[in-house]
């Protein structure tokens, strides 16, 4: 059976699913190298803990690069493979991945210069300041490694060969985990091993994706010859992945106001809301997964004309990424004291952190219908829907709901937030797929 056949016959059900697995297996490794590398660092100090926080929100500006031209040649690929159009998408994939590595380069750059600024932009305290610039040099020397890494994990996705990614994703996540306490302890490097660790395992992990590509695991053929610098391909490019551009940007944007929204009330405070975003990020993980699984089902059969599995597989995804996040948001809920402890051993970081925590639970039980909707939007062209939907999830409702609860309720408005924000966004995402469906052509199209 052809890739084609395989995604255009195959049971939708059983596609998704095989798709889902090793995304949601990569992601969740990388997010628990994340929490692992946030309880390393934990046991420097509350300022250290604080560190990893601040520089998660240049990490969110590296993913923003790379989920832009990885998602936004990714979507166009996977409709582009679904219409036989094989030599376009080789095109479009080396074009996305020149320009993931040129941008990471100027982050790389730009980065450098500016250490210091960036990191007072990030809201670094003067206490925590010191192990946030160990840390983030070590990230932006990464950045255009980094950028390319998400960008190809995702061509590698949207085409439906999940499987190649997660090796590459999984191999750096456990080398993270295994060179943290080395570099950290074993060697006295305290924050700045931390940082280089991430550094290295990124690099790694890059290598392996690529080896992907040369070695015809992959059905793009990428190359520096088909690299197109037309400004019409790198502008339906950028428009396409435009709503994972605006929600890694809000991500980063909201995850530097939250630090300081937070720095009045000191370190402790910081350190417990990084220990949330990292805690959230890993029960999202599972949500966002199974959307992404979806992409390329979704992606292929609408540019086939195969428009009854896009509505049953949008349905089996809503379903299955609901009862995934009900098991999992209870278990963060019922043990969020202990989470919280295991990540940084300061009854003030654990009492902020728990409330903040079982908040942020309960509000991501309604994160399935966004998330779903936004991934079916993004891959069947409905650019300017994708991206609006994208932006009120990330930022459009949480920045103001973060700049008004923050002052009428202080600490405790700080972590109400987001929480909000995500339940809220459930009524435009709801609008947005009833209407996709009622525009969608209720018979296939006929194929040749």
């Amino acid at each position: 059976m052809t890739q084609y056949e395989k995604m255009t016959e195959s049971p939708v059900e059983k596609l998704i699913v095989s798709l889902s697995i090793p995304t949601i297996i990569s992601m969740l490794i990388s997010n628990i190298y994340n929490i692992a590398d946030t309880a390393f660092v934990g046991r420097l100090g509350t300022s250290a803990s604080g560190a990893v926080g601040i520089v998660f929100g240049f990490m969110a500006m590296i993913q923003a690069v790379g989920f832009l031209f990885g998602q936004g040649s990714g979507s166009l690929i996977s409709r582009m493979l679904g219409a036989k159009d094989n030599s376009q998408a080789d095109i479009t994939g080396s074009t996305g991945l020149f320009y993931s590595f040129f941008f990471g380069l100027i982050l790389t750059v730009t980065g450098l210069v500016f250490t210091d600024p960036i990191i007072s932009f990030l809201g670094s305290t003067p206490t925590i300041a010191p192990y946030a610039r160990q840390y983030i040099t070590c990230i932006m020397a990464a950045a255009p490694f980094m950028a390319t890494s998400y960008t190809m994990n995702n061509l590698l996705r949207y085409e439906g060969k999940a499987f190649y990614g997660m090796i590459s994703m999984m191999t750096g996540a456990l080398l993270n985990i295994a060179l943290d306490p080395i570099l950290m302890f074993g060697l006295k490097l305290g924050v700045m091993g931390a940082g280089l660790s991430t550094a290295i395992s990124q690099f790694i992990g890059w290598t392996i994706m690529i080896a992907m590509f040369v070695r015809g695991k992959s059905e793009l053929r990428l190359s520096f010859r088909k690299i197109c610098f037309k400004p019409a391909l790198l502008g339906n490019i950028a428009a396409t992945g435009l709503p994972s551009m605006i929600r890694q940007g809000l991500n980063a944007l909201c995850t530097i106001l939250m630090n300081t929204t937070a720095k009045p009330y000191g370190d402790p405070a910081i350190a417990a809301m990084s220990i949330v975003t990292r805690v959230s990020f890993f029960t999202f993980s599972l949500s966002l997964g199974i959307g992404q699984g979806f992409q390329p089902v979704s992606g292929f059969n609408y540019g086939a004309g195969r428009f009854s599995r896009v509505r049953k597989g949008y349905r089996f995804g809503l379903i299955i990424s609901q009862i995934c996040m009900f098991i999992f948001a209870g278990v963060v809920f019922i043990f969020a004291p202990q989470i919280s402890q295991a990540l940084r051993d300061d009854p003030e970081v654990v009492v902020i952190a728990t409330r903040a925590m079982r908040l942020m639970a309960v509000s991501q039980l309604s994160m399935p219908v966004t998330v779903m909707t936004e991934m079916l939007l993004q891959t069947t062209g409905k650019k300017l829907r994708a991206s609006v939907l994208s932006a009120m999830k990330s930022g459009i409702i949480l920045i103001p709901a973060l700049l008004i609860l923050s002052h009428l309720r202080g600490l405790y408005g700080i972590e109400e937030a987001q929480p909000l924000s995500l339940v809220l966004s459930v009524i435009p995402a709801v609008i947005f797929a009833v209407s996709f469906f009622r525009e969608l052509p209720a018979e296939d199209r006929q194929t040749l």
